[in-house]
């Protein structure tokens, strides 16, 4: 009799879990549209046009989950959210993703109660200055006025980096990464400091680019990954395996290209789990056979959206580096679909 009790509480149990896990696919699949958290607008990772049409490396992450879960990448509303305001959206329900450049660190992860997904770009912390202050290291700051975000990373980093050289700085804050451009361009600060990705987006947005700087010194780790809220194990799940989908599709070669004939079989089974067309992986997170084809077609796979979005051939120049597949010398790596 205890025997049956205990297995029927556990039943019941393990149900209300997954109801609540639910909570957030039930909300984006009732209202029909994914809302998500972006940059306030940093070219390359996410900015409107004229037109109020997001594009970027980031925008497409938001993509790929609409696609996944609704299969329509442009179910996205994008709510815009600057260095202090991102966790309170996400945290408060505003949003159901937070697809922006934000570092994943422990008292994020744990203190604010975030999960982060998955790392889809591995960056460091930098600096921009002008080409005529003569300055070549960051190590040539000691005094100097730089600009730097409130409620971010950098600003930790920036005291210990000037701490451990022995160096002075005056911080001037800003709000948005637009605001720190404004007043880095009228000379308000002698250096800009954030991601270097961020800064080569900053500085391809300028009027004359070669007229700044990035020092070579890179003083920080900032795996930069898509949040979703603590308690939701379902969502972070789909949130997760999209972008571990886009990083598989490339290294096994599914490009936006030929994943319409791929998706009919392959030799290959790990492609086919990926696809669908051997098992139900989708069936395991509340999704369809398709979702992941889906999630690909949006904007090709990873590399695809690094290259149309801030890669070499884009005025934000961006090598890929660490964001390289592993079997490229890189860190990109997405566990077996099985």
């Amino acid at each position: 009799m205890k025997k049956s009790v205990f297995f029927g509480a556990l039943t019941a149990a393990t149900l209300t879990a997954g109801l609540a896990g639910a909570a957030t696919l039930d909300d984006v699949k009732s209202r029909g549209e994914l809302i998500c958290g972006v940059n306030t607008g940093l070219v390359g990772f996410a900015a409107p046009d004229a037109n109020g049409n997001w594009s970027g490396f980031d925008v497409a992450i938001c993509q790929a989950v609409a696609a996944a879960v609704l299969g329509d990448a442009s179910k996205v509303k994008y709510v815009p959210t600057t260095g202090q305001t991102r966790f309170t959206a996400l945290g408060s329900g505003e949003v159901d993703l937070l697809a922006r450049n934000t570092t994943w660190t422990f008292s994020r992860d744990t203190d604010l109660k975030l999960q982060f997904t998955a790392t889809n770009y591995y960056d460091g912390q930098g600096f921009m200055v002008r080409k005529d202050s003569g300055v070549t290291s960051a190590k040539e700051l000691d005094g100097a006025s730089v600009c730097i975000q409130t409620g971010t990373t950098t600003e930790l980093n920036l005291a210990d980096y000037f701490k451990a050289n022995n160096m002075s700085y005056q911080p001037i804050t800003v709000d948005s990464n637009a605001e720190g451009e404004q007043q880095f361009l009228a000379g308000a600060c002698d250096a800009y400091t954030t991601d270097a990705s961020g800064l080569a987006a900053t500085r391809a947005a300028f009027a004359n680019p070669s007229d700044y700087v990035i020092l070579p010194e890179i003083i920080s780790k900032e795996p930069l990954a898509p949040a979703v809220r603590q308690g939701d194990d379902q969502w972070t799940d789909i949130v997760r395996w999209t972008v571990f989908a886009l990083i598989a599709a490339e290294e096994y070669g599914v490009t936006s290209a030929n994943i319409d004939e791929l998706a009919k079989g392959t030799d290959n089974p790990e492609v086919n789990r990926l696809l669908g067309t051997e098992g139900d992986l989708g069936a395991m997170i509340g999704l369809d056979k398709t979702w992941a084809v889906n999630a690909i077609k949006a904007n090709g796979n990873y590399g695809e959206i690094f290259a149309a979005t801030i890669g070499e051939q884009t005025p934000i120049g961006l090598a890929r580096g660490l964001n390289a597949q592993w079997t490229q010398g890189g860190l990109m790596y997405a566990p077996p679909f099985r």
